[in-house]
């Protein structure tokens, strides 16, 4: 076991700076373990390197036959770019030649539907102000009718006493009985 220890303090030993010799002990230089490393580096690394490189030219081929494809559609759709262009130029001579009668006659059609428009947004407007008037009116008689419906019900129950309390509940009570026969 101290042998063990001993080449292991003997490989972390440094000759001191200020000497140069050769180290002729051929486990600490390792030139055969490098070279075993390297070989097997090289003929392992050599046909993945070839396919990664192989990878890459069938992607950069694919790419540029893409590329020609979409060329070729950009071609195509500046032709017909250009064909619309004559086209519309054609027809911008044509309303030039024919003068600004139908454009005038396009501007006023705008305007009055533009007027229609606006007239219904007026009578949508109108119609959703009154809507709300007539929402606003209803809460408020709601809230009247509550307030009328509390003082009621507060002066009744301070002017009845026990007696007469019960003597309403019984007469109401009578009351919704008969009114239940007559439905049935």
């Amino acid at each position: 076991m101290k042998n063990v220890t001993d080449s292991f303090v003997s490989l972390g030993h440094w000759p001191s700076a200020g000497s140069f010799g050769f180290n002729t002990d051929i486990l600490a230089t390792n030139p055969i373990n490098l070279s075993v490393v390297l070989g097997v580096l090289i003929f392992f690394g050599k046909g993945v390197l070839s396919d990664l490189l192989d990878n890459r030219k069938q992607r950069i081929l694919n790419t540029i036959r893409n590329s020609e494809e979409l060329r070729g559609g950009a071609i195509e759709q500046l032709e017909k770019a250009r064909s619309r262009l004559r086209k519309v130029e054609t027809e911008a001579e044509q309303f030039r030649v024919n003068g600004y009668s139908e454009i005038e006659r396009e501007k006023l059609n705008l305007i009055n539907s533009t007027y229609k428009t606006l007239e219904q947004l007026e009578n949508y407007k109108n119609e959703t102000i009154q809507f709300e008037q007539q929402r606003a009116i209803n809460q408020v008689r709601q809230r009247v009718f509550q307030q009328a419906l509390r003082g009621a019900l507060g002066t009744l129950n301070s002017c009845l006493n026990n007696e007469l309390h019960l003597r309403t509940i019984s007469a109401n009570i009578g009351m919704l009985g008969t009114m239940k026969e007559i439905t049935d």
